[in-house]
Protein backbone atom coordinates (compact mmCIF):
# COMPACT_ATOMS: atom_id res chain seq x y z
CA UNK A 1 0.00 0.00 0.00
CA UNK A 2 1.72 3.23 -0.86
CA UNK A 3 1.86 5.58 1.79
CA UNK A 4 1.27 9.36 2.35
CA UNK A 5 3.99 11.63 2.93
CA UNK A 6 4.32 14.72 5.09
CA UNK A 7 7.52 16.80 3.68
CA UNK A 8 8.74 19.55 5.67
CA UNK A 9 11.33 21.92 5.46
CA UNK A 10 13.72 22.62 7.96
CA UNK A 11 16.11 24.89 7.23
CA UNK A 12 19.46 24.59 9.38
CA UNK A 13 22.26 26.99 9.31
CA UNK A 14 25.30 24.05 9.41
CA UNK A 15 29.22 24.19 9.91
CA UNK A 16 31.02 24.58 6.83
CA UNK A 17 34.79 24.07 6.83
CA UNK A 18 35.64 27.34 7.44
CA UNK A 19 36.51 28.44 11.14
CA UNK A 20 34.28 30.99 11.17
CA UNK A 21 31.54 29.29 10.59
CA UNK A 22 31.35 27.14 13.18
CA UNK A 23 28.15 28.03 15.18
CA UNK A 24 25.48 25.04 14.89
CA UNK A 25 22.36 27.14 16.22
CA UNK A 26 19.09 25.87 14.64
CA UNK A 27 16.32 28.11 14.08
CA UNK A 28 13.89 25.58 12.35
CA UNK A 29 10.69 27.12 10.39
CA UNK A 30 8.29 23.91 8.85
CA UNK A 31 6.55 24.25 5.94
CA UNK A 32 4.33 21.59 5.07
CA UNK A 33 3.67 20.42 1.04
CA UNK A 34 0.58 18.16 0.98
CA UNK A 35 -0.10 15.46 -1.05
CA UNK A 36 3.13 14.59 -2.01
CA UNK A 37 3.30 10.73 -2.89
CA UNK A 38 6.00 8.87 -3.58
CA UNK A 39 5.41 6.29 -6.26
CA UNK A 40 6.15 2.41 -5.06
CA UNK A 41 8.12 0.32 -7.54
CA UNK A 42 8.33 -3.09 -5.41
CA UNK A 43 7.65 -4.55 -2.25
CA UNK A 44 9.17 -7.24 0.27
CA UNK A 45 12.77 -6.40 -0.29
CA UNK A 46 14.40 -7.86 2.52
CA UNK A 47 16.54 -5.56 4.43
CA UNK A 48 18.05 -3.63 1.08
CA UNK A 49 21.44 -1.63 1.21
CA UNK A 50 22.77 -0.61 -2.47
CA UNK A 51 20.50 0.59 -5.77
CA UNK A 52 21.72 -0.20 -8.91
CA UNK A 53 19.83 0.60 -11.98
CA UNK A 54 20.53 -0.17 -15.52
CA UNK A 55 18.12 0.98 -18.50
CA UNK A 56 14.98 -0.18 -16.80
CA UNK A 57 16.06 -2.83 -14.49
CA UNK A 58 17.21 -2.56 -10.84
CA UNK A 59 19.88 -5.16 -9.13
CA UNK A 60 19.48 -3.84 -5.28
CA UNK A 61 21.82 -5.71 -2.69
CA UNK A 62 20.36 -7.73 0.46
CA UNK A 63 22.23 -7.89 3.56
CA UNK A 64 20.81 -11.55 3.88
CA UNK A 65 22.80 -12.30 0.93
CA UNK A 66 20.79 -11.99 -2.02
CA UNK A 67 20.20 -9.73 -4.87
CA UNK A 68 16.84 -8.27 -5.91
CA UNK A 69 16.21 -7.92 -9.94
CA UNK A 70 13.59 -5.46 -10.26
CA UNK A 71 11.87 -4.86 -13.88
CA UNK A 72 8.36 -2.94 -13.98
CA UNK A 73 6.29 -5.50 -11.68
CA UNK A 74 8.20 -8.34 -11.83
CA UNK A 75 10.97 -9.25 -8.91
CA UNK A 76 13.29 -12.20 -8.88
CA UNK A 77 15.48 -12.29 -5.89
CA UNK A 78 19.03 -13.81 -6.63
CA UNK A 79 21.07 -16.13 -5.22
CA UNK A 80 24.46 -15.13 -4.08
CA UNK A 81 26.90 -17.65 -3.82
CA UNK A 82 29.67 -16.67 -1.53
CA UNK A 83 33.56 -18.10 -0.86
CA UNK A 84 33.02 -17.01 2.80
CA UNK A 85 30.05 -17.38 5.05
CA UNK A 86 28.57 -14.05 5.92
CA UNK A 87 29.02 -12.47 9.33
CA UNK A 88 25.54 -12.30 11.81
CA UNK A 89 26.95 -9.33 13.86
CA UNK A 90 24.80 -6.14 13.99
CA UNK A 91 25.05 -4.32 10.79
CA UNK A 92 27.03 -6.91 8.91
CA UNK A 93 26.61 -8.94 5.52
CA UNK A 94 26.23 -8.24 1.72
CA UNK A 95 26.57 -4.62 1.75
CA UNK A 96 28.08 -2.59 -0.82
CA UNK A 97 26.93 -3.70 -4.46
CA UNK A 98 28.06 -2.24 -8.26
CA UNK A 99 27.64 -3.58 -11.33
CA UNK A 100 30.84 -3.53 -13.61
CA UNK A 101 31.01 -0.75 -16.69
CA UNK A 102 30.80 -3.34 -18.68
CA UNK A 103 28.02 -5.68 -17.18
CA UNK A 104 26.00 -6.01 -20.38
CA UNK A 105 28.79 -7.64 -21.70
CA UNK A 106 30.52 -9.37 -18.92
CA UNK A 107 27.70 -10.07 -16.37
CA UNK A 108 30.33 -8.48 -13.60
CA UNK A 109 29.12 -6.61 -10.70
CA UNK A 110 31.83 -5.77 -7.43
CA UNK A 111 30.41 -6.51 -3.83
CA UNK A 112 31.76 -5.96 -0.62
CA UNK A 113 30.48 -7.91 2.35
CA UNK A 114 31.19 -9.16 6.07
CA UNK A 115 32.57 -12.82 6.81
CA UNK A 116 33.44 -14.96 9.87
CA UNK A 117 35.44 -17.72 9.67
CA UNK A 118 38.20 -19.36 12.18
CA UNK A 119 40.65 -17.05 11.25
CA UNK A 120 37.92 -13.64 12.57
CA UNK A 121 35.46 -11.45 11.02
CA UNK A 122 36.15 -8.92 8.43
CA UNK A 123 35.15 -7.55 5.16
CA UNK A 124 35.76 -8.45 1.75
CA UNK A 125 35.81 -6.35 -1.60
CA UNK A 126 35.74 -8.97 -4.44
CA UNK A 127 33.73 -9.42 -7.72
CA UNK A 128 30.64 -11.57 -8.75
CA UNK A 129 29.79 -13.07 -12.45
CA UNK A 130 26.11 -13.59 -12.76
CA UNK A 131 24.77 -16.86 -14.63
CA UNK A 132 21.41 -17.80 -14.84
CA UNK A 133 20.41 -15.44 -11.83
CA UNK A 134 23.20 -16.77 -9.68
CA UNK A 135 25.92 -14.15 -8.39
CA UNK A 136 28.93 -16.18 -7.76
CA UNK A 137 32.01 -14.80 -6.24
CA UNK A 138 34.66 -14.72 -8.77
CA UNK A 139 37.80 -12.53 -7.83
CA UNK A 140 39.11 -11.36 -4.28
CA UNK A 141 39.99 -7.52 -4.53
CA UNK A 142 41.06 -6.84 -1.38
CA UNK A 143 40.58 -8.53 2.30
CA UNK A 144 41.13 -8.43 5.63
CA UNK A 145 39.56 -5.35 6.12
CA UNK A 146 39.18 -4.56 9.55
CA UNK A 147 35.77 -5.21 11.17
CA UNK A 148 34.00 -5.58 14.54
CA UNK A 149 30.47 -5.44 16.19
CA UNK A 150 29.39 -2.80 14.40
CA UNK A 151 30.92 0.26 11.87
CA UNK A 152 31.36 -1.89 9.25
CA UNK A 153 31.13 0.87 6.09
CA UNK A 154 30.57 -1.24 3.23
CA UNK A 155 29.63 1.49 0.72
CA UNK A 156 31.17 0.75 -3.11
CA UNK A 157 31.28 3.19 -5.79
CA UNK A 158 32.71 3.62 -9.06
CA UNK A 159 34.03 7.31 -9.53
CA UNK A 160 34.23 9.69 -12.77
CA UNK A 161 38.01 8.61 -12.57
CA UNK A 162 36.86 4.99 -13.18
CA UNK A 163 37.92 3.96 -9.79
CA UNK A 164 36.29 1.54 -7.62
CA UNK A 165 36.33 3.24 -3.98
CA UNK A 166 34.50 1.82 -1.09
CA UNK A 167 34.05 3.13 2.53
CA UNK A 168 35.32 1.80 5.73
CA UNK A 169 34.44 1.79 9.53
CA UNK A 170 36.29 1.61 12.38
CA UNK A 171 35.14 -1.44 13.88
CA UNK A 172 33.58 0.21 16.64
CA UNK A 173 36.08 -1.94 18.65
CA UNK A 174 39.76 0.35 17.90
CA UNK A 175 38.64 4.10 16.70
CA UNK A 176 42.38 4.41 16.90
CA UNK A 177 42.95 2.60 13.73
CA UNK A 178 41.23 5.51 11.69
CA UNK A 179 44.09 7.47 12.17
CA UNK A 180 46.59 4.69 11.36
CA UNK A 181 46.87 4.89 7.35
CA UNK A 182 48.55 1.34 7.89
CA UNK A 183 45.31 0.06 8.70
CA UNK A 184 42.18 -0.15 5.97
CA UNK A 185 39.84 0.64 9.02
CA UNK A 186 38.00 4.09 8.91
CA UNK A 187 39.62 4.68 5.75
CA UNK A 188 37.93 5.41 2.05
CA UNK A 189 39.67 3.07 -0.16
CA UNK A 190 40.55 3.83 -3.75
CA UNK A 191 41.25 1.17 -6.41
CA UNK A 192 41.83 -0.21 -10.01
CA UNK A 193 38.70 -1.95 -11.31
CA UNK A 194 41.18 -5.01 -10.71
CA UNK A 195 42.27 -4.68 -7.57
CA UNK A 196 45.62 -2.98 -7.99
CA UNK A 197 46.57 0.32 -6.36
CA UNK A 198 46.52 3.36 -8.81
CA UNK A 199 49.95 4.96 -9.36
CA UNK A 200 48.53 8.44 -8.00
CA UNK A 201 46.93 7.06 -4.91
CA UNK A 202 48.14 9.84 -1.99
CA UNK A 203 49.84 7.38 0.38
CA UNK A 204 52.14 5.43 -2.22
CA UNK A 205 51.55 1.36 -2.57
CA UNK A 206 47.85 1.76 -0.38
CA UNK A 207 44.94 1.38 -1.11
CA UNK A 208 43.98 4.55 1.58
CA UNK A 209 42.40 7.71 0.12
CA UNK A 210 41.68 9.42 3.54
CA UNK A 211 41.34 8.84 7.03
CA UNK A 212 40.22 9.79 10.28
CA UNK A 213 36.38 8.24 9.31
CA UNK A 214 34.52 6.35 12.18
CA UNK A 215 31.73 4.90 9.79
CA UNK A 216 31.48 6.17 6.40
CA UNK A 217 28.37 5.35 4.77
CA UNK A 218 27.24 7.31 1.34
CA UNK A 219 29.46 8.95 -1.33
CA UNK A 220 28.89 11.01 -4.51
CA UNK A 221 30.39 12.91 -7.17
CA UNK A 222 28.89 16.47 -8.53
CA UNK A 223 29.59 17.43 -12.06
CA UNK A 224 33.47 18.51 -11.35
CA UNK A 225 34.54 15.60 -9.88
CA UNK A 226 34.44 16.96 -6.01
CA UNK A 227 33.81 13.84 -3.88
CA UNK A 228 31.26 13.98 -0.43
CA UNK A 229 30.83 11.46 2.01
CA UNK A 230 28.39 10.93 4.98
CA UNK A 231 29.10 9.43 7.94
CA UNK A 232 27.75 8.27 11.09
CA UNK A 233 29.27 10.34 14.33
CA UNK A 234 28.93 9.05 17.85
CA UNK A 235 25.94 9.91 19.45
CA UNK A 236 24.63 12.66 16.92
CA UNK A 237 27.68 14.83 15.08
CA UNK A 238 26.89 13.06 11.68
CA UNK A 239 28.53 14.40 8.74
CA UNK A 240 28.63 15.37 5.16
CA UNK A 241 32.08 15.75 3.94
CA UNK A 242 34.04 17.17 1.38
CA UNK A 243 36.94 14.51 0.50
CA UNK A 244 40.21 15.42 -0.51
CA UNK A 245 42.98 12.89 -1.01
CA UNK A 246 45.35 11.72 2.03
CA UNK A 247 43.13 14.67 4.33
CA UNK A 248 42.53 13.54 7.78
CA UNK A 249 38.69 14.08 9.07
CA UNK A 250 39.25 13.36 12.42
CA UNK A 251 37.91 10.63 14.26
CA UNK A 252 38.42 9.72 17.17
CA UNK A 253 40.46 12.95 18.14
CA UNK A 254 37.69 16.01 16.58
CA UNK A 255 34.30 15.08 16.89
CA UNK A 256 31.32 17.57 15.39
CA UNK A 257 32.50 21.45 15.33
CA UNK A 258 35.68 21.08 17.12
CA UNK A 259 38.50 22.24 14.89
CA UNK A 260 42.30 20.85 15.15
CA UNK A 261 45.00 21.88 12.81
CA UNK A 262 46.08 19.48 10.04
CA UNK A 263 42.14 18.00 10.19
CA UNK A 264 39.76 18.85 7.46
CA UNK A 265 36.03 20.38 9.31
CA UNK A 266 32.42 19.04 8.10
CA UNK A 267 30.43 21.00 5.21
CA UNK A 268 27.13 20.00 7.58
CA UNK A 269 26.67 17.91 10.90
CA UNK A 270 24.47 17.35 13.03
CA UNK A 271 24.89 18.89 16.37
CA UNK A 272 23.18 17.07 19.12
CA UNK A 273 20.73 15.56 16.45
CA UNK A 274 21.19 11.84 14.94
CA UNK A 275 20.45 11.60 11.13
CA UNK A 276 22.18 8.46 10.49
CA UNK A 277 23.23 9.06 7.08
CA UNK A 278 23.31 6.17 4.98
CA UNK A 279 23.29 6.47 0.43
CA UNK A 280 24.45 9.62 -0.98
CA UNK A 281 23.43 11.35 -4.58
CA UNK A 282 24.25 14.63 -6.08
CA UNK A 283 22.04 16.49 -8.78
CA UNK A 284 21.91 20.27 -9.56
CA UNK A 285 24.19 21.59 -6.55
CA UNK A 286 22.58 19.81 -3.83
CA UNK A 287 22.91 16.73 -2.02
CA UNK A 288 20.26 13.99 -1.42
CA UNK A 289 21.09 11.59 1.46
CA UNK A 290 19.68 8.44 3.29
CA UNK A 291 19.09 8.64 6.74
CA UNK A 292 18.53 5.82 8.70
CA UNK A 293 17.53 7.41 12.06
CA UNK A 294 16.43 10.55 10.82
CA UNK A 295 13.38 8.31 8.81
CA UNK A 296 13.54 10.59 5.96
CA UNK A 297 15.57 11.59 2.79
CA UNK A 298 17.55 14.78 3.52
CA UNK A 299 18.50 17.21 1.29
CA UNK A 300 21.84 19.55 1.46
CA UNK A 301 21.95 22.73 -0.71
CA UNK A 302 25.84 23.29 -1.15
CA UNK A 303 25.38 26.87 -1.65
CA UNK A 304 23.22 28.00 0.73
CA UNK A 305 24.49 25.45 3.47
CA UNK A 306 20.59 25.02 4.18
CA UNK A 307 19.15 21.37 4.99
CA UNK A 308 15.54 19.98 5.03
CA UNK A 309 13.64 16.58 5.35
CA UNK A 310 12.79 16.31 2.04
CA UNK A 311 10.78 13.10 2.99
CA UNK A 312 9.70 11.75 6.04
CA UNK A 313 7.03 8.94 6.99
CA UNK A 314 8.65 5.93 5.50
CA UNK A 315 10.79 5.20 8.30
CA UNK A 316 14.17 4.04 7.90
CA UNK A 317 16.06 4.85 4.31
CA UNK A 318 19.33 3.31 3.45
CA UNK A 319 20.39 4.04 -0.04
CA UNK A 320 19.48 7.05 -2.78
CA UNK A 321 19.68 7.10 -6.66
CA UNK A 322 19.43 9.69 -9.08
CA UNK A 323 18.65 9.73 -12.49
CA UNK A 324 17.21 12.17 -15.00
CA UNK A 325 16.00 14.45 -12.08
CA UNK A 326 14.30 11.16 -10.96
CA UNK A 327 15.40 9.95 -7.34
CA UNK A 328 14.73 5.89 -6.49
CA UNK A 329 15.26 5.05 -2.70
CA UNK A 330 14.77 2.09 -0.66
CA UNK A 331 13.28 2.27 2.65
CA UNK A 332 15.64 -0.07 5.26
CA UNK A 333 12.21 -0.96 8.13
CA UNK A 334 13.02 -4.70 8.06
CA UNK A 335 17.08 -4.42 9.28
CA UNK A 336 15.91 -5.18 12.81
CA UNK A 337 15.72 -1.54 14.10
CA UNK A 338 12.75 -0.72 12.19
CA UNK A 339 9.17 -0.88 12.68
CA UNK A 340 8.09 -3.29 9.23
CA UNK A 341 4.66 -3.31 8.06
CA UNK A 342 3.98 -6.51 6.11
CA UNK A 343 4.85 -5.12 2.78
CA UNK A 344 8.84 -3.74 4.13
CA UNK A 345 11.00 -2.80 2.37
CA UNK A 346 10.02 -0.72 -0.70
CA UNK A 347 12.10 0.80 -3.28
CA UNK A 348 9.90 4.00 -4.02
CA UNK A 349 10.91 6.74 -6.70
CA UNK A 350 9.69 10.90 -6.99
CA UNK A 351 10.32 13.06 -9.34
CA UNK A 352 12.89 15.82 -8.10
CA UNK A 353 11.96 18.35 -11.10
CA UNK A 354 8.54 18.82 -10.10
CA UNK A 355 9.38 19.75 -6.26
Amino acid sequence: MKKWVLVSLLLLTACTSSPENEDMNQEIQEVNVPNLTPTVMAENLNIPWSINKLDNTFYISERSGSVMKIEGDSQLRQKVVLEKPLATAAEAGLLGFVLALDFNESGRAYGYYTYQDESGQFNRIVTFKLEDDVWQEEELLVDHIPSGQYHHGGRLKIGPDGKLYATTGDGATDPETAQDVTSLGGKILRMNLDGSIPDDNPFGDSYVYSYGHRNPQGLAWAEDGTLYESEHGPSAHDEINLIKPEANYGWPNVVGEETKLGVESPLFQSGTDTWAPSGMAYYEGKLYVATLRGNAVREFDLKTKETRELITGLGRIRDVLIENGTLYFVSNNTDGRGTPDEKDDRLYTIDLKGL
